[in-house]
């Protein structure tokens, strides 16, 4: 049998993006500035862009996922965005630098290279609109089918559709106030391990699992199959 690559997996918070790569065939590591008490698989306190090259060299692939506030919707409305740090350019000059096959991951609007967005219409049992751009160095084909997007449960009585949603069945808002409870949350996301806070700021699993199943096969050499839908 095969051995499993090693990923590492920088910026890596609550663990959504190393959940969706070890899922995918992947032994993690994860790399954060701050304590992840809740991280899945093995966890290493560090800033990331000061990481020893050869360290970094020792994995067979990198997924970063740089701080987001300063390309976010809200930095825009607010115009603080210059209060964030931006990380994306130091970050890809230092995978650039490893050789190795890498993965950026970032809101719409981050100064990404020819990204593919993914979205919660694409998975089966995902239930998030949550857009999110990945910058490969390798080619990776997003899937087809992006549905229009479903309402999503509220509990705003101002809106049409209160009382008529199930945040157990429907699309559901995790970030900021929320409009579910965290059981439901988790559930949306398939990822029954977080909090609420770390919710807001994860990308679903499921969208590192179907970036890091092409990634395999860059690693493997094998082909990449024509991808229908999700």
């Amino acid at each position: 049998m095969m051995a499993r690559p090693r990923l590492l997996d920088l910026f890596c918070c609550a663990g959504g993006a190393g959940a969706g790569y070890h899922a995918a065939g992947f032994d993690v590591t994860g790399v954060d500035i701050t304590d992840q008490p809740r991280y899945p698989y093995e966890f290493i306190r560090a800033d990331a862009l000061s990481l020893d090259p050869s360290f970094i060299t020792s994995f067979d692939a990198i997924h970063a996922s740089p701080p987001c506030q300063a390309y976010s919707v809200t930095a825009k409305r607010t115009g603080n965005g210059g209060a964030w740090p931006r990380l994306i350019e130091p970050v890809r000059k230092m995978l650039e630098r490893s050789g190795l096959p890498y993965v950026i991951e970032n809101v719409p609007g981050a100064p990404l290279r020819n990204p593919i967005v993914l979205c919660g219409t694409m998975f089966p049992g995902l239930r998030v609109i949550r857009h999110r751009l990945f910058e490969t160095n390798w080619t990776v084909q997003a899937p087809l089918h992006h549905a229009p997007h479903p309402l999503c449960h509220t509990l705003d009585r101002r809106k049409n559709h209160f009382g008529c949603t199930n945040e157990w069945r429907d699309f559901v808002q995790v970030t900021g106030g929320g409009n579910c409870s965290v059981a439901a949350a988790r559930d949306a996301m398939q990822a029954p391990w977080m909090s609420k806070p770390e919710l807001n700021e994860a990308i679903p699993p499921a969208y590192a699992e179907f970036i890091g199943r092409s990634l395999l096969r860059v690693i493997r050499q094998t082909p990449e199959p024509v991808i229908v839908n999700a």
